[in-house]
């Protein structure tokens, strides 16, 4: 039988830092005060760090130079990278350490600055080039917006999904940013403005992708009985799951369906949870096509349905099922890799710290990170209480 970790950690503080436009200072630096920030607000030295769990985009020795730029010389380190998927996926990496002994408390974090400073976008070019998809690459889409065009465009014909209703997911994360003082974009958007917003993939415009800004994320994971004689209000995580099942989008089983049924399947399982008990859902919005497939195959609806739940405001400040309550990839923030910052609000919602935006009742939530082209996909579901 599967060893169940449900409640055995719990997340401490948290930190952000260089959101946004961090002015051209490094991916170390502005991680260096995410983690300073995280390790302050969990009472916590950086003496106390014994492992270190962190990924990037333009780095393989990644985990190596942040343990050095931090003083950190950890008991236990991991750099396994799934995309922007990994820092949810690293939950349960940081449980079976802890768990095991191989460490304490373990240092999450991650940053990247593709705004100020380009070059580390020409790093992301040259990696395509290095690593080419033998199916695609001759053909030279403009990736990754193409390929999740191409998803949005198939359970477009295969479901009757709309372009109003993609632009939904946009409108309802710019209300949401609105009520964020840290949100890049705040000012309004209605649907007209996605539909008619500058092409950039069929059926995507601009307003439909991400968008591409600075910005560090960190966190703090320990174990649950440590936890509660460090912080008061630890973030327990009930439950965690991860699966993928393709790495080019020419090779998806299915276009419609995600790894998220099997991600969202083991999560639910050992958190003994079903998507009913869940108050608030924080979904990697790198495209307005991602929560709709994301809320199907996490059981939310049915396949095919998730266009239409969505309207009527059921996702939008005061809505039945509050998503993306930072304002989320599409107007938050979205520096490459965006799953760290899904569980910093989902933590800040659950400690009742989330101001202007704050969900009435926010006592479980889920927090679900994508990578690849719909490639690997991580599940966690996180409560303030156990």
């Amino acid at each position: 039988m599967m060893r169940s970790y449900r409640g055995t950690t719990a997340i401490l503080g948290t930190g952000m830092a260089g959101l946004g436009d961090c002015g051209g200072r490094s991916e170390q630096e502005i991680i260096a005060q995410a983690a300073h920030r995280a390790l302050r607000a969990s009472g916590l030295r950086v003496q106390d760090v014994d492992g270190l769990i962190t990924s990037s985009l333009t780095s393989s020795l990644w985990v190596l130079r942040m343990a050095e730029y931090l003083g950190i010389q950890p008991r236990f380190s991991d750099s396994t990278m799934f995309g922007g998927s990994s820092f949810i996926a690293d939950l349960k990496i940081a449980a079976m350490a802890i768990e095991s002994g191989q460490c304490d408390n373990v240092l999450i974090c991650y940053g990247a600055n593709p705004r100020s400073v380009p070059s580390s976008s020409e790093i992301n070019r040259m990696r395509a080039v290095l690593d080419p998809q033998p199916y695609e690459h001759p053909y030279k889409p403009f990736n990754p917006v193409s390929s999740y065009a191409l998803a949005a465009a198939r359970h477009m014909h295969e479901y009757g999904t709309t372009r109003e209703q993609l632009a939904e997911v946009a409108v309802a994360a710019r209300k949401w940013a609105q009520l964020n003082p840290d949100a890049f974009l705040r000012t309004p958007l209605t649907i007209d403005d996605v539909l008619n917003a500058k092409m950039v993939s069929d059926p995507f415009t601009v307003r439909d992708c991400c968008l591409v800004t600075d910005g560090a994320g960190a966190f703090v994971v320990t174990s649950a009985e440590r936890a509660r004689d460090l912080h008061a209000r630890p973030i327990y995580v009930l439950g965690t799951g991860h699966a993928h099942s393709h790495r080019q989008i020419s090779c998806m089983p299915d276009l419609t369906v995600t790894s998220a049924r099997e991600s969202g399947r083991a999560a639910f399982a050992e958190a003994g949870l079903g998507p009913a008990d869940i108050d608030l859902v924080e979904l990697y919005d790198a495209f307005t096509i991602n929560p709709i497939l994301f809320l199907e195959d996490l059981g939310f609806c049915a396949k095919g349905e998730g266009g239409s739940f969505i309207g009527q405001g059921r996702i939008e400040p005061g809505g039945a099922l509050p998503m993306n309550t930072n304002g989320g990839g599409l107007s938050f923030t979205h520096p490459g890799m965006y799953s760290i910052f899904l569980v910093i609000e989902a933590v800040t919602q659950l400690r009742r710290e989330a101001g202007e935006r704050q969900v009435d009742k926010a006592d479980i939530a889920l927090v679900h990170g994508n990578g690849g082209v719909l490639s690997s996909q991580a599940t966690a579901i996180l409560s303030h209480s156990l």
